[in-house]
């Protein structure tokens, strides 16, 4: 592990009516606890089950005696759900939240949520929200060369997440970034507007988003800013969920690479595809110093800012 520590041992048991049961098998009395968990759907197991079994964990670990009991959620799921867009709408980020503060939970760790102001008006346990500025930034340093670079968002809501990766890339780079935003409007599934705010012509675009679902919004982005004389579009985003039609976007000429994080693994695409069309960063190292320094009442603000 990035850590430097090895996972404790717990078990789980499946019984035959469906329950299951989850317990450390180490003593955690007196003990600050983190129980690492991602919240995405996979072959074997749905987002609900997830769901279930951390909750029922994070309640074992507190029922041990825990001082102080961490959930650090990589994918944090239902987080797009953020606000009643019809009426009597859920919003699931909200319940979210509950029943991670009923189960007992001090804080929760996570990565690049899709609305930081709802997850933090969410909880009122700690949240501490890390971000992919750093990675993605370390991991294109190289990469643009001297080249003109624009970083862009395939929607309004996504600006500010370009902004912040657009200033750490520019300090690292030594050099300006340009900025660029897409129009974007979604009615009853239909996602509709291709307008382009910002100068591309001439320049390496990178499209950063939070996560790549069907990979619709980052094809869209890359078409309408090679059609305004961008050289190469590359998307970026932290979850690569790769549902639905995911396979034609991630292969499609378009996009010169797509590059996500390790939190969400591409089990939905053939691996042959994974291996010659994407890039995968690892966010372990991240996730390791964060759990670092929240152990040790360190900064997460020199963390994720620090443009080293």
């Amino acid at each position: 592990m990035a850590l430097g520590i090895p996972l404790a041992d717990h078990e789980e048991r499946e019984f035959e009516d469906g329950e299951h049961k989850a317990r450390p098998l180490v003593s955690v009395r007196g003990r600050d606890v983190y129980v690492v968990q991602s919240l995405h759907g996979g072959p074997d197991e749905t987002v609900n089950d997830k769901i279930c079994r951390l909750l029922f964990f994070l309640g074992a670990v507190r029922e041990g005696g825990a001082h102080r009991v961490t959930a650090v959620i990589p994918y944090l799921a239902y987080a797009r759900k953020d606000r009643q867009t019809k009426p009597r709408d859920p919003v699931t980020t909200r319940y979210m939240a509950l029943l991670l503060e009923a189960a007992g939970t001090d804080a929760v760790v996570t990565l690049d949520v899709h609305n930081i102001v709802a997850f933090q008006n969410a909880f009122r346990c700690r949240s501490h929200h890390l971000d992919t500025r750093r990675l993605f930034a370390q991991h294109m340093r190289a990469r643009v060369g001297d080249d003109p670079v624009v970083v862009a968002s395939p929607d309004p809501g996504g600006v500010k997440r370009a902004q912040l990766f657009q200033e750490t890339f520019e300090a690292m780079l030594g050099r300006p970034v340009g900025a660029a935003f897409m129009e974007k409007r979604r009615s009853a599934g239909v996602v509709s507007g291709t307008s382009l705010v910002g100068e591309v012509n001439g320049a390496k675009v990178l499209v950063i988003d939070d996560l790549i679902s069907t990979g619709g919004t980052m094809l869209r982005a890359a078409e309408a800013c090679l059609d305004q004389g961008a050289t190469s579009v590359i998307a970026l985003a932290a979850h690569g969920l790769f549902v639905g039609d995911a396979a034609n976007a991630v292969t499609h000429p378009r996009l010169a690479s797509v590059i996500v994080t390790d939190t969400v693994p591409p089990f939905r695409l053939d691996q042959a595809l994974v291996a010659e069309h994407l890039e995968i960063v690892s966010a372990a190292p991240l996730f390791a110093e964060a759990i670092r320094r929240i152990h040790e009442n360190g900064s997460l603000v020199d963390l994720l800012e620090d443009q080293a």
